[in-house]
Parts: C-alpha cells; sequence; structure tokens
C-alpha cells in the first residue's frame, strides 16, 4: 500500500525535556470525552481541528482504537486512529495531541502501545500514518516507535500540497511501520 524508502532527517537528534509531573494514566475514551479531546487538540496550535461532532464520533464509533490521556484529572492526550477495513493488519493512527504539561513522558508512544495492545488490533502488524515534512515531532515519535518495535519505517509523499490541498495545507507524507511482531508491542508501553 505505501512505497519507498528515506530519511528526512535524523530524529533521535530530537531533544525532550523530561517531564515533572506525574506519569498520565491511559484509557479507552467514552462519549463525554468528545468534548474535552476537541478542546485539548483546539489549544495545539501544531494539530488540524476536527469538529466537534468528529471527535464525539471517534469517542464513541472508535473507541476501541482510540485512547485518552489524564493526569490529575485532566484530559492531557489523545490518540484516533482505526483499522482499515481493507486492511484487518494495519492500524492507523489519524491524530496523535500530548497537551505541554505531559510532555516528556513518552505519552504519544504509549498511547499508540495502549492501542496496539487492545483486542481490535490483534491482527495488526503494521502501524501508518501521515506526518508533514516539518513536523519534527511527529518524526520523533514515530522514528522511536520503529526502533522499539524492530521494524522498517518507509514514506512517501501522499496528499501534495497543491493537488490535494489547494496549496492551503504543506504536503502529506505517508508513513509505514513494519511488519512487526505483536509480542513488540509491549516495548511501546514500557517508560
Amino acid at each position: 500500500m505505501i512505497y519507498g524508502n528515506s530519511a528526512l532527517f535524523d530524529a533521535s537528534a530530537l531533544h525532550r525535556q523530561t517531564a515533572s509531573a506525574p506519569q498520565a494514566s491511559i484509557r479507552t475514551p467514552i462519549s463525554t470525552d468528545g468534548s474535552k479531546v476537541w478542546k485539548l487538540i483546539g489549544a495545539t496550535s501544531a494539530l488540524d481541528d476536527n469538529s466537534l461532532y468528529c471527535n464525539l464520533l471517534q469517542t464513541t464509533h472508535f473507541a476501541a482504537t482510540c485512547a485518552i490521556a489524564e493526569q490529575d484529572g485532566k484530559v492531557v492526550g489523545w490518540l484516533s486512529g482505526y483499522v482499515p477495513p481493507e486492511h484487518p493488519d494495519t492500524y492507523f493512527v489519524w491524530q496523535v495531541c500530548v497537551n505541554d504539561a505531559a510532555r516528556g513522558q513518552g505519552l504519544g508512544r504509549r498511547l499508540i502501545g495502549d492501542v496496539l495492545a487492545r483486542p481490535a488490533c490483534r491482527a495488526v502488524t503494521t502501524l501508518q500514518c501521515t506526518i508533514t515534512h516539518d513536523n519534527e515531532a511527529s518524526w520523533g515519535l514515530f522514528t522511536a516507535i520503529a526502533r522499539r518495535l524492530d521494524a522498517q519505517m518507509r514514506q512517501v509523499e501522499l496528499f501534495e500540497k497543491d493537488a490535494h490541498f489547494d496549496g492551503l495545507h504543506d504536503s502529506e507524507y505517508a508513513v509505514s511501520i513494519g511488519p512487526f511482531s505483536p509480542e513488540k508491542v509491549t516495548a511501546l508501553t514500557s517508560a
């Protein structure tokens, strides 16, 4: 489904500060989380906004493949994704969002690991997403995930700035990590 191999930069050069706050807990979302997710995404300037209705559907219809992270009673992390019906061996990450207060805990990686360990992802051996060229945080996250899963990471331009976004959004690169052994998923949930 995704072809090509190339590296855009050395993601291992990214520096993260260690968070001093307690580690966030992760759970499956419920319907009343939709507005909290919408507000979290809206407060994160680097992310594309979804409608509140979209987030409500994600926290209900797609709850088994999405995750919420809470810290001190507040939503500080969100992962949305799904298993495409035509590719039951693939988990597609739609969006990962981590509040500034929870950065440095490996929370994005842990959110993904939590979902991959669920029954809904039992057959998953490939992780996919799209990332813009300049999104260093996402490149760092998915490069680290590929390392922990001991899996190859491939990328190719998928949605072009002019052809797909009318010049209003940077090109999105399709990223594929895998195949990986389901036993490797525990490497994503550990500290």
